[in-house]
């Protein structure tokens, strides 16, 4: 398998020079420093941009989501893909007004859609089985969702500044909390949280099913495909690869909440050299997403209580990220200014 190449260390090297020299303290601009060196590295330019941006929802349904683990009927699945292909879901209005392209990626959501602009047909299967039974997907089918994503990223993300992939899929968050759980070693109880708001009763019989669920399958720790197959889902896959596909190409991308950052940790265990082009664009609200951005030492540019999904975290920290990418660019230098340095 192709190996993604390491981000050019003297290009940050010239980057952080040149922000030293800016009309400011030096490191006054704070993490907004590191972002655009990290940028002007990953481009190499002293000129990064953060203006193309594509955003791919992919979307997924999950056999676990029989058991009653959402507040939602599997059906949303099918029905928030139509309103994203409408216009009308949140991704969609920040998209609009980010100027960022959107497309939305079928990987296995069930039922089938009428040809649309917008839509990438990826279907691998319709829906996950239900892990809690059997195996989520066979070895096959996670390779094909990956290798589908990582098309994606090559057909789509070669002239963006910066890529996102966002995610909708009713029973997600079970099958991240699951994935998550087992490829991070983190406590399955601490993993699982209240996704699209279970309460009391309903969240104590999720905790119960996934619990359930953990207990009756197998994976090889160090195998994540292995670990795929036994919690699904095919949106999860299919993002990991677009973030391989992204990272292959040179390009940067925005990680957004707890099931894109599952998908992230999968690509990470696949191939280390993807962390070096992620950014995490926020924290989310979603129990788990915390301890895994421990685990995997990632520094959030935002914290807004946000719990979505949809990519709707990763695209608000473009903003931040263009204006980073503006400093380094646009500031004038001591030289230039007339200014006097420190004394």
């Amino acid at each position: 398998m192709e190996k993604v190449l390491p981000v050019d260390t003297q290009w940050f090297a010239l980057a952080k020079k040149a922000m030293d020299n800016k009309t400011k303290p030096l490191g006054s601009l704070g993490k907004l420093e590191e972002v655009a060196c990290r940028l002007a590295a990953i481009q190499r330019s002293l000129k990064p941009s953060g203006e193309k941006v594509c955003v791919v929802v992919f979307a997924g349904d999950h056999g676990i989501a029989e058991e009653g683990v959402s507040l939602y009927p599997q059906e949303v699945t099918a029905q928030m893909v139509y309103n994203f292909l409408a216009g009308g879901a949140a991704i969609n209005v920040m998209a609009r007004h980010l100027k960022a392209e959107l497309l939305v990626a079928d990987m296995g959501v069930k039922g089938s859609f009428s040809p649309h602009p917008n839509l990438l047909s990826l279907k691998v299967r319709e829906g996950t089985r239900n892990c809690l039974l059997e195996n989520a997907l066979t070895r096959s089918e996670v390779e094909e969702a990956i290798e589908k994503g990582k098309r994606v990223a090559f057909e789509y993300g070669k002239e963006m500044d910066l890529c996102i992939a966002g995610e909708m899929g009713i029973g997600n968050t079970s099958a991240a909390s699951l994935v998550g759980a087992a490829l991070l070693e983190i406590p399955l109880e601490d993993m699982v949280g209240r996704g699209t708001g279970v309460e009391g009763e309903r969240f104590s019989h999720k905790k119960k099913i996934l619990a359930k669920a953990f207990q009756s399958r197998t994976w090889e720790r160090n195998d994540p495909l292995s670990i795929l197959e036994a919690f699904g889902g095919l949106e999860i896959a299919g993002m990991a690869g677009f973030y391989l596909g992204v990272a292959l190409l040179g390009k940067a991308f925005v990680v957004d909440g707890f099931i894109a950052t599952t998908a992230f940790a999968v690509a990470r265990a696949l191939d280390p050299g993807v962390e070096e082009y992620a950014f995490l664009g926020h924290l989310s609200e979603e129990q788990g997403h915390r301890l895994m951005v421990e685990k995997l030492r990632m520094d959030p540019l935002l914290r807004l209580g946000m719990r979505l999904g949809e990519g709707t975290g990763a695209l608000l920290a473009v903003p931040l990220l263009r204006v980073a990418t503006q400093l380094l660019a646009e500031m004038a230098s001591f030289e230039e200014a007339g200014v006097s340095r420190e004394g």
